[in-house]
C-alpha cells in the first residue's frame, strides 16, 4: 500500500486506532462542528455562577435543549453550558485536549471503551470510570434501518423480519425494487453516517460484520478480515448514496425529499416516531417504519460521564451529580418520551408516542448485538475504508481578484488552497477526483480520473493557482455538473465548490442553475450532490444555500482560519 492511501486510512480510522502511531505523529480529526472559541464561552450562563460544560451527542438536542433550560432557570449557583458534537468527534477532540468537557454524553457507550482505550495510550490511566454507577443511560433509543411503509410492506413487513442480508440482496440487485414488484420505486438507495464520527454509522457498520458471520457476540477481527465477511459489507455499502456526520441530516433529507432520494436510512428509533408525528414533516410521502434487523442491533444509550480528570473539580463534581439525578427524574425522563426516547428511569412507563402509530414496536428489538472490544472496532474501521462505496469529486475553486484579499495573517487563495490540499490528501487512490477554477472562464486544470497517478501533480497544480478576474459561478457549477453525469461509474457524484462573492459573468440565473441540478425521477437520490462554500462575508449565503439544498448537497461557512476543517467535513461524505 502506498504511504498516501495508508495515510488517509489512518487519519480517517485514527479515532479507533489503538496503536502509539496515532498518538505519536498527531494524525487526528480536528474539530468540525465546533470551534475553539465556543469552547471557552458559556452562552445564557451569567456571570458568577459555576459553569459546567457539557458535550452531548446532538441526537438529542431538542430534549437536552428543553431540560437544561429548566435545570439552568431554577439554579441559582450554577449554570450547565451544552454542546452538541458528534459522538466520534468529541471523543478525538477530548484525547487531543481540544475540549475538557466536564459533562460528556455521546450517543452510545461504544465510544467508552475507545476513549479510555485512546487515554490510556497517551495518559496511562482511564479516564472514564468502569464501575457499575460511572456512566448511566439518561435514554435509550434503538438503532433502526428506517423505511417507507409501502417499500417494507415489499420486503414482507410487518410478517417476515427484515434484516441486513435484505439490505444486502436489494442493494445488489441489478433490478432494485422491480425485483419485487415496484418498478416505479427504482433502485434501493440506502444511507448511513460515516462510521469515524457518528454513533449510528458506527453502529450500522458493527452490525452488518456481525451479521456477516451470524453472531451476536464475539465478534473478532479475524471474522471482520474474512473474505466473505468483507463482500457482505462492501454489497450493503453498493447502494449508499453518500455518508456524513449527522444522523439528523439523513433523517432530514428522507423525510423531505421522500423515496426518490432515500428508500432507506440508519438511524435512531425516535426519528422515526419524530416522522410520523404529523408536526415536523407534514408533508410525509408515507408513513415510515422502523426496521429493527432480525441479525440484531444496538441501543443508543446515552451514557452520562463525568470524567476523572483534573479539570472537574470537587465542585464541579458535585454539580454534576445534581444534573444527572435531575435528568434521570421522572418529570425530565417523561420528557424525553415525548420526544421519541425510551426512558431510561424505569419507573417511567413506555408508551405513546413510542408506539405503532408513530411506526416503531416497543417490544422490540429482540436481539441485541454485544459491543465489541476496541481492536475489533479498530479493525472494523479500517476494513470499512476499503468497502465504502467510490466517489468522484470536482472541486471548483474561484479565484477572482477578491480572493487575494488578506484576513488577518492568510490571504483567501492561499487558505482556499491549503483547504484543498487537505481535501486531495484525504482521499483514497482509487477514488476520483477533479479541478476547475473560474474567474471571467472556467479552466478545467485536471478532469475527474483516478486520483492515486496524479496526487502530487494536483496538490502542485492547487498550489500555483493565483487569484484575477470576475465571478462567473452558475455556469461553471451547471457545466460541471453536466460532466459528472456523463461518467459511467456507479460512484457517489458531486461537486465541491468554493466562492468569496456573488455571480457577476453567467449567462444563466440561479433559476435556471437550480432546475438543471435539481435531480428528479425514481432515482434522485443517486444524483449528483453539490456543497458549496460561502468563503467570507461578501459571499451569496442565501443563493449557495438555494444550490446545495436543490442538489442533496449542504452549505457551509468557511473563512481562511477555519477552510481546512470544512473541506475535512465535507470529506465526511465521502
Amino acid at each position: 500500500m502506498d504511504y498516501s492511501r495508508q495515510q488517509r486510512r489512518s487519519r480517517r480510522g485514527c479515532i479507533f486506532s489503538l496503536i502509539a502511531l496515532c498518538l505519536v505523529v498527531g494524525i487526528g480529526i480536528v474539530g468540525y462542528g465546533v470551534s475553539r472559541s465556543q469552547i471557552q464561552t458559556s452562552p445564557g450562563c451569567p456571570s458568577g455562577k459555576l459553569v459546567l460544560n457539557m458535550y452531548y451527542g446532538s441526537e438529542k438536542e431538542a430534549w437536552i435543549n428543553d431540560v437544561v433550560s429548566d435545570y439552568n432557570s431554577h439554579n441559582s449557583s450554577a449554570c450547565i453550558n451544552a454542546v452538541p458534537i458528534g459522538s466520534g468527534q468529541s471523543m478525538q477532540e477530548i484525547v487531543d485536549g481540544s475540549i475538557q468537557p466536564d459533562i460528556w454524553s455521546p450517543a452510545g457507550s461504544v465510544w467508552l471503551a475507545l476513549l479510555n482505550s485512546m487515554w490510556q495510550q497517551k495518559h496511562g490511566s482511564n479516564l472514564i470510570g468502569t464501575g457499575a454507577n460511572d456512566a448511566p443511560s439518561l435514554l435509550t433509543s434503538p438503532v433502526v434501518i428506517a423505511m417507507w411503509k409501502p417499500e417494507a410492506e415489499a420486503l414482507g413487513w410487518p410478517n417476515k423480519a427484515i434484516g441486513w442480508a435484505d439490505i444486502a440482496a436489494l442493494s445488489t440487485n441489478p433490478r432494485g425494487w422491480a425485483a419485487y414488484g415496484h418498478p416505479e420505486l427504482g433502485a434501493f438507495k440506502f444511507g448511513h453516517t460515516h462510521p469515524g464520527y457518528s454513533n449510528s454509522g458506527l453502529d450500522a457498520v458493527i452490525a452488518e460484520n456481525y451479521a456477516a458471520v451470524g453472531k451476536v457476540r464475539g465478534l473478532t477481527a479475524t471474522d471482520v478480515a474474512d473474505p466473505k465477511t468483507r463482500s457482505f459489507v462492501t454489497n450493503v455499502e453498493s447502494s449508499i448514496i453518500h455518508y456524513g456526520d449527522s444522523t439528523g441530516f439523513f433523517a432530514d433529507k428522507m423525510f423531505s425529499k421522500g423515496p426518490s432520494y432515500l428508500s432507506a436510512t440508519v438511524m435512531y428509533e425516535s426519528l422515526v416516531v419524530q416522522a410520523n408525528d404529523g408536526k415536523t414533516y407534514p408533508h410525509l410521502a408515507y408513513p415510515v417504519v422502523a426496521i429493527y434487523p432480525k441479525e440484531g442491533t444496538f441501543y443508543s444509550d446515552h451514557p452520562f460521564v463525568i470524567p476523572q480528570a483534573s479539570w472537574v473539580t470537587s465542585a464541579k463534581r458535585v454539580e454534576a451529580l445534581k444534573f444527572r439525578d435531575f435528568l434521570l427524574a421522572a418529570a425530565q425522563q417523561k420528557k424525553a418520551l415525548q420526544y421519541g426516547f425510551r426512558p431510561a428511569n424505569l419507573n417511567v412507563a413506555l408508551g405513546a408516542p413510542v408506539d405503532t402509530a408513530h411506526g416503531v414496536d416497543p417490544k422490540q428489538p429482540n436481539t441485541l448485538l454485544q459491543i465489541p472490544p476496541a481492536d475489533v472496532i479498530n479493525a472494523i474501521q479500517s476494513s470499512w475504508n476499503e468497502q465504502r462505496r467510490r466517489v468522484d469529486v470536482m472541486l471548483i475553486l474561484d479565484r477572482s481578484g477578491s480572493m487575494g484579499v488578506s484576513i488577518g495573517d492568510i490571504s483567501k487563495i492561499d487558505g482556499a488552497k491549503q483547504g484543498l490540499t487537505e481535501f486531495v490528501n484525504l482521499l483514497s487512490d482509487d477514488d476520483q477526483l477533479g479541478l476547475t477554477e473560474f474567474s471571467d472562464s472556467a479552466d478545467v486544470l485536471s478532469p475527474v480520473s483516478p486520483l492515486g497517478s496524479k496526487r502530487q501533480g494536483l496538490l502542485n497544480t492547487i498550489n500555483g493557482i493565483t487569484a484575477d478576474g470576475n465571478t462567473r459561478l452558475f455556469d461553471t457549477i451547471s457545466e460541471q455538473v453536466q460532466a459528472l453525469k456523463g461518467l459511467q461509474t456507479r460512484d457517489i457524484k458531486a461537486v465541491v465548490v468554493l466562492t468569496d462573492g456573488v455571480d457577476n459573468q453567467s449567462q444563466i440565473s440561479i433559476d435556471q442553475l437550480v432546475s438543471q441540478i435539481t435531480p428528479s425521477g425514481e432515482d434522485a437520490g443517486n444524483g449528483i450532490k453539490v456543497f458549496t462554500i460561502a468563503y467570507g462575508s461578501d459571499a451569496d449565503v442565501d443563493g449557495l444555500t438555494k444550490i446545495a439544498n436543490a442538489a442533496g448537497g449542504q452549505e457551509y461557512s468557511g473563512t481562511p482560519q477555519n477552510i481546512r476543517q470544512v473541506y475535512l467535513q465535507i470529506s465526511e461524505f465521502f
